[in-house]
């Protein structure tokens, strides 16, 4: 039996039954947990927050890819080809 890092809830997981880089869920809280070591089962919580940063990045290539295709419209011209 071992508690989760983020609620303190008992989660039994036996220590023969689990690897290390693991992934299991606490019934709890939902929080997803790696284990880490499994003499005695050890618990962390794998940030969310990593998944968030993805995301933002995502958003951001999205924004930059829609920026680049609005400046590509026909009919629109640029500063650069009027000068030549």
């Amino acid at each position: 039996m071992t508690k989760c890092p983020e609620c303190d809830a008992d989660i039994d997981l036996d220590e023969d039954e689990v690897e290390e880089g693991e992934i299991v869920s606490c019934a709890e809280c939902d929080a997803e947990l790696e284990v880490t070591q499994i003499h005695p089962v050890h618990l962390i919580v794998i940030s969310e927050d990593d998944d968030d940063d993805d995301d933002e990045d995502e958003e951001e290539e999205e924004a930059s890819v829609k920026k680049e295709d609005a400046d590509d419209e026909p009919g629109v011209e640029d500063e650069d080809e009027e000068a030549e």
